[in-house]
């Protein structure tokens, strides 16, 4: 695929699947395939935790996952590990507030990549655009059990806010969300739903991801 572009990024943003090796009932590269035929727009591989991969076994199956990406022409984003998105030439960073800052990622990676930031409140969003953040991930917006380390729940409302206090960069809602929640976060002021286990453990990767998709009245 070409090189990812930042002017469409919002439209790039709406199907935002998120896995790591555990996160699946299947393989991963299994479960990828099946979302990207059912409409996924993005995927950011987050290989965290207790009984993940770590060093050649991690970067193997991030190559793998990012061939599969690039064959589809879809964005290919590393979590948290700089050093792997570097190496890999991946599409894009996202990086959490206990990650390393977003002067020095944005500095790492170089201007023509895509740098997502994790945001708990309205100075973190401010600093996360004035150092340059593509997009801002927000959440958890309802109750997850995804993530060992989730936040306080916000909801929607939380679009909302960022919205009203100057944020215009995409944003990206996360936790919880469904297929039958997902409207009410785009419709708070969000770009794109990120979704873990709602694709990841679903019976039907494929079915998953056309229903995200449909959110957005696609053809």
């Amino acid at each position: 695929m070409g090189r990812v572009t930042k002017e469409n990024l919002a439209k790039q943003l709406q199907v935002y699947f998120i896995a790591g090796s555990k996160d699946c009932a299947s393989p991963l590269p299994l479960v990828l395939h099946e979302a990207i035929q059912g409409g996924m727009t993005i995927f950011q591989f987050r290989e965290k935790g207790a009984g993940s991969l770590t060093g050649e076994m991690k970067e193997a199956l991030a190559l793998q996952l990012y061939t599969q990406c690039q064959q589809a022409g879809i964005p290919f984003i590393i979590n948290d590990h700089i050093d792997l998105a570097v190496s890999i030439d991946a599409d894009g960073l996202h990086i959490g507030q206990e990650d390393v800052d977003v002067k020095t990622a944005r500095k790492r990676i170089g201007k023509n990549k895509i740098l997502g930031v994790s945001i708990h409140s309205i100075e973190e969003a401010y600093e996360a655009v004035n150092h340059g953040a593509d997009y801002l991930g927000i959440g958890p917006l309802f109750e997850t059990s995804s993530k060992e380390d989730a936040n306080e729940v916000t909801g929607p409302n939380w679009v909302r806010e960022l919205r009203a206090n100057g944020i215009d960069l995409p944003i990206v809602g996360i936790g919880g969300i469904t297929a039958e929640n997902g409207g009410e976060v785009l419709r708070a002021g969000a770009n794109g739903l990120a979704v873990i286990s709602a694709i990841s453990k679903a019976a039907s990767p494929y079915q998953a991801a056309r229903e995200f998709r449909q959110l957005y009245n696609h053809d």
